[in-house]
């Protein structure tokens, strides 16, 4: 069972999957263990049968699914030879026939593993394939930006704790990568705790120092762009990092920069750190 914003993001894949597929029923779940996933999301399921399934590396389709780390089809679940039949009493139950199983892989990790099914026993085609692979690609993408905001998180809190001149570069850089990746966080709860740190690191960087205009306020893209300038980033640089057009981050950037009063990069860089609004 994931974390409640993995929950969430398996939800909206699952949702994604059932609406480009066309397929009437979809579930899923992510592995609690390197060998077993629960079955705790479910889009067009008529009864509970599957709801709460513990699959097994190697057992049933999904099960194949995980143990091979790609995606696995059958055209009638209950007749395939190519895998076991631990689970045909709650796939009977379901009534399905015509079953595609695609694992959920992290960083050659296999994270989840995802359904689409059928209660007819037809060939899945190529759009079905595709649709069910996206819907994989959609999930592994938000683990791998969630495990990258837990491993920053985790060596800011740290740097926080014991931070001292010869480190602050390292701030600097932690609080743009985790600006960076704000945007990107489905999961509020996740997304609060990171911009709070960012917080954290900025007051923290400018304790001690001379108090600065505290009234100036940015909008969170401006703090994002003005955090890749400060790193030595050009425009398109800061646009790539921030997945924003060039054009825009110009425009963030001069709004900033009039908010601050300044009239160069390195200017408007100065005047938000000593506001306490960059590390």
């Amino acid at each position: 069972m994931g974390e409640p914003g993995e929950t969430t993001e398996l939800q909206a894949a699952l949702s994604r999957l059932r609406l480009t597929s066309g397929l009437p029923v979809v579930f899923g779940g992510l592995l609690s263990d390197a060998r077993h996933a629960r079955i705790a999301e479910l889009s067009g399921a008529q009864s509970s049968a599957l709801r709460g399934l513990v699959i097994s590396a190697g057992s049933g389709l999904g099960g194949k699914a995980i143990a091979l780390s790609r995606p696995c089809a059958v055209t009638d679940y209950a007749s395939a030879r190519h895998i076991s039949h631990e689970y045909d009493t709650a796939v009977a139950a379901e009534g399905l026939r015509s079953v595609v199983a695609v694992p959920v892989v992290v960083r050659r990790r296999v994270r989840g593993v995802l359904y689409g099914a059928l209660r007819t026993p037809h060939a899945l085609g190529d759009r079905t394939f595709d649709a069910a692979a996206s819907a994989a690609r959609d999930v592994e993408q938000a683990l791998a930006v969630r495990d990258e905001v837990r491993q920053l998180l985790t060596a800011t809190q740290e740097q926080l704790t014991g931070t001292g001149a010869d480190t602050w570069e390292d701030v600097r850089e932690a609080h743009r990568e985790l600006r960076a990746l704000a945007p990107r966080i489905a999961d509020p709860a996740l997304r609060d705790e990171l911009l709070s740190v960012c917080g954290r690191l900025a007051s923290a960087a400018g304790s001690g120092r001379p108090a600065g205009p505290g009234s100036v306020r940015l909008a969170p893209r401006e703090v994002d762009v003005l955090a890749c300038v400060a790193s030595g980033a050009t425009n398109a640089v800061a646009a790539e990092r921030l997945g924003l057009r060039p054009e825009t981050v110009k425009a963030y950037l001069r709004s900033a920069m009039r908010r601050l009063g300044a009239h160069t990069r390195l200017e408007a860089v100065v005047a938000a750190r000593r506001a306490g609004l960059l590390p």
